[in-house]
């Protein structure tokens, strides 16, 4: 086995994502360099990959392969921001385990794992009816993204929730910036549409 192969992605004592190995069989350097970029982004890659994959397992493995990947080819890296790159390479990875679907899709998640995903802003000295609220409403806006389309939905969580600028997007999913824009508008047009919905429904 060589050495990449050793490497490994896992949650950590505090709920963090970390990566282990590498150092025993580092060459120049390789290991610590690739930790010193690519690590900082594994929350926001592990992110994707649990909206991208079916459940909590297949998301760690989508990571560990994403980070093998990108390990292996770290030496074709040109420079320029990491963050997109990793996310390309997951998003690759994520489709490849979906090969055989035309679109990628949402699992259900365990409850304990939509309490793990935090919502989306945190408002100070709650109390516990807003707190109520606030996590109703979460759940409710992470429902509505699971439910839309996988064009549409991968461009909301890349833009929203890991904060990637347009031209970092259209890197990240090999498409121009106009079309990343339009995705996003109609994604959050859809999104708009579903929750005035859900709130009829109550």
């Amino acid at each position: 086995m060589n050495g990449v192969d050793r490497l490994t992605v896992s949650v950590g004592e505090t709920g963090h994502l970390v990566m282990t190995g590498g150092r025993e069989f580092d060459a120049g350097g390789k290991a610590d360099r690739f930790k010193q970029v690519a690590l900082p982004h594994l929350d926001a890659v592990y992110t994707l990959a649990r909206y991208l994959m079916r459940n909590r397992s297949d998301a760690d493995d989508a990571v560990q392969e994403c980070y093998l990947r990108a390990y292996r080819y770290f030496d074709t890296f040109r420079g320029g921001p990491v963050k997109p790159w990793l996310l390309a390479i997951l998003r690759n990875v994520c489709h490849g385990a979906h090969s055989e679907n035309t679109r990628l899709v949402y699992g259900e998640d365990a409850g304990d794992d939509e309490a793990a995903a935090g919502p989306l802003w945190r408002e100070q000295a709650e109390t516990p009816e807003q707190t109520a609220m606030r996590h109703a409403d979460s759940a409710t806006m992470r429902r509505l993204i699971r439910e839309l389309p996988a064009e549409f939905r991968e461009v909301i969580v890349l833009r929203e929730i890991n904060d990637l600028s347009y031209r970092d997007i259209a890197a990240a999913i090999d498409a121009p910036i106009g079309t990343v824009m339009s995705r996003l508008a109609r994604a959050r047009g859809l999104l708009r549409e579903a929750w005035l919905a859900s709130g009829d429904d109550e």
